[in-house]
């Protein structure tokens, strides 16, 4: 029979109204911190085994980086819809967002054949690592993939756990659930839009940014500007206008990525920068380029980025990177960021947030998509 919910306290300093989103942040964190000891004694106290080798690394995973951009827009939400005061409960959902992170990460870097996440190996290599060092029976790849899915899993039941305590701990509780319970089917259904695209060999633009609204832009922005402004009570005007600046400044955020992707440097990123050229990933980028090559009659560029293409050629990926450059594709990536910027600054003064809000939300856009927003009719 289950007890009273555990609820994890805010740490101290941090609950008198945070003048900052990223002091929420780091709030957020010392939460997270707390709330992850927790449960690593209890997954001691469970099994030594399935403590020392799963769980422990799920939570290096949850602490090892993050930029807690989810945090942030939360905490960013909770203030335009009039949120003040104590921020525990913000600071609560922000740390179940970073939770719920972990889990999209291990999941997809499983699906991907990532080797890499945040400066170390993915968690699916890190198992198969010790697998083989242990000597032990068995496929290590498959050893490793099965316990990175249930690692994901795992992380996913202590988000829901924290968001429950939360909710049941606010007024707001029900509408707090109501986002949460969207956010992870949207998260599911972007996943498995990634896979079948990948599958069907799609190539579309269209598609391209369906999949990226459903798979990043909605829980990264959208449903964490909602949540928080759930938290504070927020009537339906505002949260409609929030969670369109969300969608705008998530689709800009996921459009950033997919250049980091292509042209960043592993050294800042933590991850390589040719995994989705060498699946051939269906990204706006790649599509836009796909169109742009085919727009022109670049028959040359068409081959070289078509799905079915054989990117295991010496210099592929090169002549990929090239291709994007020569076709305007990377130009008209950067072009489209900077007009969903301008949008989702312009959803956000619908919600009615008070100018320290808007230039906040502005900052937190401009560190997640790379370009300071600007206004509509200054980008038209």
């Amino acid at each position: 029979m289950l007890g009273p919910p555990q609820v994890v306290a805010a740490p101290a300093g941090l609950v008198d109204d945070p003048p900052t989103a990223s002091d929420a942040a780091r709030g957020a964190d010392a939460v997270l911190r707390q709330f992850l000891d927790a449960r690593l004694r209890q997954s001691r106290a469970v099994d030594p085994v399935f403590a020392r080798e799963l769980a422990d690394r799920l939570g290096a995973l949850v602490v090892r980086g993050g930029k807690r951009l989810r945090t942030a827009f939360a905490f960013c939400g909770w203030r335009a819809a009039g949120g003040s005061g104590d921020a525990g409960a913000v600071l609560r959902v922000g740390a179940a967002l970073e939770l719920l992170q972990a889990c999209a990460l291990v999941h997809d870097d499983v699906m991907d054949g990532s080797l890499r996440r945040r400066g170390g190996p993915a968690l699916h290599v890190e198992l198969a690592r010790g697998h083989w060092a242990a000597g032990l029976h068995g496929s290590a790849e498959t050893f490793g993939t099965s316990g990175a899915v249930l690692a994901g899993d795992l992380a996913l039941a202590w988000a829901d756990d924290l968001l429950t305590e939360t909710a049941l701990g606010t007024p707001h509780g029900r509408r707090l659930h109501e986002e949460w319970r969207a956010m992870r089917t949207e998260m599911v259904a972007g996943q498995y839009r990634d896979l079948h695209a990948q599958a069907t060999r799609s190539a579309r633009v269209d598609e391209a940014l369906d999949i990226a609204t459903l798979k990043s832009a909605l829980y990264t922005v959208a449903r964490p500007l909602a949540l928080g402004a759930a938290l504070a009570g927020a009537d339906d005007r505002t949260a409609d206008a929030l969670r369109a600046a969300g969608r705008c400044a998530g689709l800009a955020f996921q459009l950033r990525d997919d250049l980091l992707g292509a042209f960043g440097d592993p050294a800042l990123t933590g991850k390589p920068a040719d995994d989705d050229l060498r699946s051939r990933k269906l990204t706006y980028l790649l599509a836009t380029a796909l169109r742009l090559a085919e727009a022109t009659g670049d028959r040359h560029a068409a081959a070289v980025l078509a799905p079915d293409a054989d990117a295991r050629p010496e210099r592929a990926v090169e002549r990929m990177r090239a291709v994007m450059e020569r076709t305007g594709a990377r130009e008209a990536v950067e072009a489209k960021i900077v007009e969903l910027t301008a949008l989702s600054l312009e959803h956000f003064e619908r919600a009615g947030a008070r100018p320290a809000v808007r230039r906040e939300f502005a900052a937190l856009v401009e560190r997640a998509s790379g370009v300071a927003p600007r206004r509509a009719e200054e980008v038209a």
